[in-house]
Order: C-alpha cells, then structure tokens, then sequence
C-alpha cells in the first residue's frame, strides 16, 4: 500500500556498509599548519631585520625599564662621528626642528627618542637635545641597552 521511508531500501543499505567500513577519523592532519607556519617563520625572519632603524649606533647600557607605548615615537640618532639622523636620513643641527615639525603627527606633543652612541661626545648630545626643547617637545627620552650582567 505505502512505501518506506526506512533504511530497508537498496539504497539505504549501502549507505550504511560504507560507513562502517571506514569509521570515524578522529585525528587532524597537521601538514597544512605546519607548512604555513614554516613559510611565516621565513618571512619574519627575513622582514625582521628590516624594521630596525637604519643608523648603526653603539648605544651604552643602564639598568632603566622600557618604556610602555602605544605610538611609534620619532627616533633622532647621533653617530659616532656626530651626525645627526632623523628615523634614517641625514640632517644638519639647524635642519632638524624643521623637519620634526614637518612630520609630527601630533605637533609638540609628538614623543622623539634620542639614540647617542656611545663614543659621541656627550655635549653633542645635549646639544640635540637642548633644540628639541628650545622648539617646544617636552615628551624626550634617552634609548639605551639594557645592562649586561658582566659588569
């Protein structure tokens, strides 16, 4: 009179010897993640250096904490020679309270790190710094290594 719906039809019959031939794979196959995380290892292995400011600097040690911050802060650097960078490119004294001015995003309140290497006469130094306050920036900091424990 009716049909079945059940599972007592060819087709369902199938359907079910299939299933226990196989069984459940309960595992993951971890190739896939392994091969990416290789590849992004490369790359930030690779980009790393990169990101690190183009101005060799010997920069003395201290035992200060790290600054906490959100913001990237402009980085002024002063060489061995006593040549002053902006980020990575060259400036005169005279030239740098213009160019700070040109790219501060947030005017005088704009943070700026101070890198003197170690061998630069500490006048020089000073001599940066004291432009810096001369034009109004009041947020400036020294960056320095952390102190090695042989000393």
């Amino acid at each position: 009179m009716g049909m079945s719906v059940g599972g007592s039809g060819a087709a369902g019959g199938r359907r079910g010897r299939r299933r226990a031939g196989r069984g459940v794979m309960s595992e993951m196959n971890m190739t896939p993640f392994i091969d990416v995380m290789l590849v992004l290892l490369i790359i930030f292995m690779v980009a790393a250096p990169m990101m690190t400011v183009g101005v060799p600097v010997d920069l003395p040690e201290t035992r200060a904490k790290a600054m906490e911050g959100q913001v990237k802060p402009i980085t002024v650097s002063i060489d061995g020679q006593g040549r002053i960078f902006i980020q990575d490119a060259e400036f005169s004294l005279d030239d740098l309270v213009p160019k700070l001015e040109a790219i501060a995003k947030n005017g005088i309140d704009e943070r700026i790190l101070v890198r003197g290497d170690r061998t630069t006469d500490y006048g020089s130094i000073l001599k940066v710094m004291g432009r810096l306050n001369d034009a109004g920036y009041k947020k400036i900091g020294l960056v320095s290594l952390p102190e090695t424990a042989s000393r």
